[in-house]
């Protein structure tokens, strides 16, 4: 039998050991309401996705301590396909390595999810998609000011023109966070450019989301924290 070609694919990294989350279960598997989790909540415009009519294969990428989040991910198995691939963290680490382990398993255009931050905006992924045929690459991004909160997620400067919100410079996690005004939650990217969404997660690399149209959402949140 074979596996059905999928129209877009998402890559889902659930190998991160979520150190500063300093709870004893998995962060994406933090009790948001009764039958709710993180992940639960990340996936939701993943799922929107897949009620829109596309075919959507989700690479999950995952480590020997994510076997909760492995058994977990099983209630959406008729909803899309789901495709595991374990990170050895040694050969391939980070967030950078995580990505090219799940990139030969994709087709189509790819997005990035990450299973502790929750984007508002159900259609938001979708939205993003459908301007990389314009763009190239789209994020996922709000408006955001505070150095702390800068410091720790992939910054953006955006601006607006002729109606159109676009990238104009980005950086995974800077030092310095002066100039920055946005956040990305999401990210999505064109096939034929998919090779470089690693660089998305590298600081010593140049971003590759310059240019890349922004789809504006009211709220990120990131879960990695405590006061997530």
């Amino acid at each position: 039998m074979t596996t059905p070609i999928p129209d877009v694919s998402v890559i889902l990294p659930c190998a991160g050991l979520g150190t500063r989350f300093g709870a004893p279960y998995a962060k994406e598997l933090h009790c948001l309401a009764p039958g709710v989790t993180v992940l639960d909540r990340s996936l939701e415009a993943v799922v929107e996705l897949a009620k829109s009519g596309l075919s959507v294969r989700v690479v999950v990428v995952f480590g020997p301590h994510k076997l909760d989040t492995v058994k977990y991910l099983a209630r959406y198995a008729g909803m899309f396909q789901l495709v595991f691939v374990y990170q050895d963290d040694v050969a391939q680490p980070g967030l950078d390595g995580a990505i090219r382990c799940a990139l030969p398993l994709t087709r189509g255009p790819v997005a990035l999810v990450l299973p502790d931050i929750v984007v508002s905006g159900v259609d938001s992924l979708l939205t993003a998609l459908r301007a990389t045929a314009v763009a190239g690459w789209s994020v996922v991004a709000a408006e955001e000011r505070d150095p702390g909160v800068l410091r720790q997620m992939g910054a953006l400067t955006v601006a607006c023109g002729s109606g159109v919100v676009t990238v104009e410079a980005a950086a995974e996690k800077p030092a310095d966070p002066s100039g920055f005004n946005a956040l990305w939650g999401m990210v999505a990217v064109t096939e034929d450019q998919a090779h470089l969404l690693p660089d998305v997660a590298r600081r010593d690399a140049d971003s590759p989301l310059a240019g890349a149209r922004a789809h504006m959402v009211a709220r990120i949140v990131n879960y990695n924290t405590t006061e997530g």
